[in-house]
């Protein structure tokens, strides 16, 4: 558990981790970063299919992890566990861990919503143990998520959808949002589908659940938390590996130039450490963002029916998912909130 060691007599706080799900992209990507965590160690990687395994025998960029994956999730001693598991399976388990007084960061979509009967009707399936958790977006929810039990992390569109948008939201500048995105192919986890077989993606955009996404209402309550709006979702699959560029739409409703735009944003992030605006005339990029936790965003130009459009980059594995859950753990035990998520992009 919680352990203090004194060096140089600087007292460092050190946590278990432990982490449900691990074989995934999601999970490769949680053991990536915890790996060069200093008040981290690592103390359980579940995985059914591969217990007994070494890790680098699944996540083969990891080579210096002596760790096996395990298929024990009941009696994991750590003092928070990320759950990287599907919709539906985190429900099970989740509040079992929340009763041993260990915290949780969830990655799946169970615990995001503040009705259960959207969840329901959005994910098709009971949510069978409901609990309190923090939408774990922390430009917004920072100082809940300090001492939150559970954290809900966000999910991959709705966190560049809702970091693009809020700053209108909150100024009362637009009420409407279209938000097309484009999603790189990890996005669809680790199992391939004939979807996101290379033959049927390369060379190919899809669009996909193009009125219906479930990330469609998570991006409405978010916005509607602040003030009422409507929000329209389509989401694309583009061949790429990793990324979400999301494109907003929005009617202003005062006569705006597109630097005063950018300074409402500007002044909404300031002192952010991972969401960065990006210089008028600039589009933000994929491979600017890739592998980081970064959020940038940019455009903001406006065309002469008063059309605003705002674009966001993430890395859909991290700032998307990963990233983001261990800068939730971050805060959570009071560490840094750029411990091991610290370093650029890999561009190009």
């Amino acid at each position: 558990m919680i352990k203090h060691s004194n060096t140089a007599n600087l007292v460092i706080l050190m946590v278990s981790v432990g982490i449900i799900g691990a074989s995934g992209y999601t999970g490769g990507e949680l053991l990536r970063f915890l790996s060069k965590h200093p008040q981290v160690e690592v103390v359980a990687a579940t995985s059914r299919q591969y217990a007994g395994k070494p890790l680098k025998k699944v996540h083969p960029h990891l080579q210096d992890l002596e760790l096996e994956f395990t298929d024990n999730i009941d009696n994991i001693d750590a003092d928070l566990i990320f759950t990287a598991t599907p919709h539906g399976a985190s429900m099970k388990i989740v509040p079992s861990i929340i009763e041993q007084d260990i915290k949780v960061v969830d990655l799946s979509g169970d615990y995001r919503f503040d009705d259960i009967k959207t969840y329901e009707k959005w994910y098709g399936m009971k949510q069978e143990n409901p609990l309190d958790a923090v939408y774990g977006l922390p430009e917004i929810y920072r100082e809940k998520i300090k001492d939150a039990q559970l954290v809900a992390n966000p999910g991959c569109f709705p966190t560049g959808a809702i970091l693009a948008c809020i700053p209108l939201v909150y100024e009362k500048l637009a009420e409407t949002f279209i938000i097309d995105s484009k999603t790189g192919v990890s996005g669809a986890g680790i199992k391939p589908t004939p979807v996101t077989h290379y033959p049927n993606c390369s060379d190919n955009i899809i669009p996909y659940n193009v009125t219906d996404h479930r990330h469609t209402p998570e991006i409405r309550q978010e916005l509607s938390k602040v003030n009422p709006v409507k929000v329209s979702f389509t989401p694309h699959l583009v061949p790429v590996i990793r990324g979400i560029l999301t494109t907003v739409h929005t009617f202003l409703k005062e006569d705006l130039s597109p630097d005063e735009l950018e300074s409402i944003y500007s002044g909404f992030y300031q002192g952010e450490p991972f969401t960065k605006i990006i210089e008028i005339g600039e589009i933000p990029r994929l491979s600017a963002v890739r592998g980081s936790n970064e959020c940038h965003i940019g455009c903001f130009e406006i065309d002469d029916n008063g059309r605003a459009v705002i674009i966001s980059a993430i890395d859909n594995l991290v700032k998307g998912a990963s990233g983001q859950a261990i800068q939730n753990m971050n805060i959570m035990f009071g560490f840094d909130e750029k411990t091991s998520l610290d370093f650029p992009a890999v561009h190009p």
